[in-house]
């Protein structure tokens, strides 16, 4: 599929999830999560949609398969979404640049969960 496929195609069902936060050397950090949806489309597949700051070039917002989460993801939220929903109305949800204060991860999974679903 190609990426222009992919930020058309329609999403079927949003989940908001989130990890332990990590800092270098592979440690947590207490009490904070990395938030992001995962999304399942209309052919079925999976795809992680989430923000931080580095994570890609023209936006921080960045899509990846869903196969490459690793197992501390937990689903914090599941539900349908509004007919229409495409992966790149998410992605632009999520926002182009990351600030720590005002759109970090949790900003940006809020707003792709609310443009997702209508809530």
């Amino acid at each position: 599929m190609s990426l222009n496929q992919l930020f058309n195609s329609k999403i079927t069902h949003v989940e908001r999830v989130q990890r332990p936060m990590a800092s270098g050397e592979n440690k947590n950090v207490p009490f904070v999560q990395h938030q992001g949806v995962r999304v399942t489309l209309e052919n079925g597949s999976q795809h992680l949609i989430h923000k931080g700051p580095g994570y890609g070039r023209a936006s921080e917002t960045v899509v990846t398969d869903a196969r490459h989460m690793s197992n501390k993801w937990s689903v914090s939220s599941s539900q349908g979404v509004n007919n229409g929903t495409t992966v790149g109305d998410l992605v632009k949800a999520g926002g182009k640049s990351y600030s720590l204060v005002g759109d970090n991860c949790y900003d940006a999974a809020a707003r792709m969960n609310s443009k997702a679903t209508g809530k």
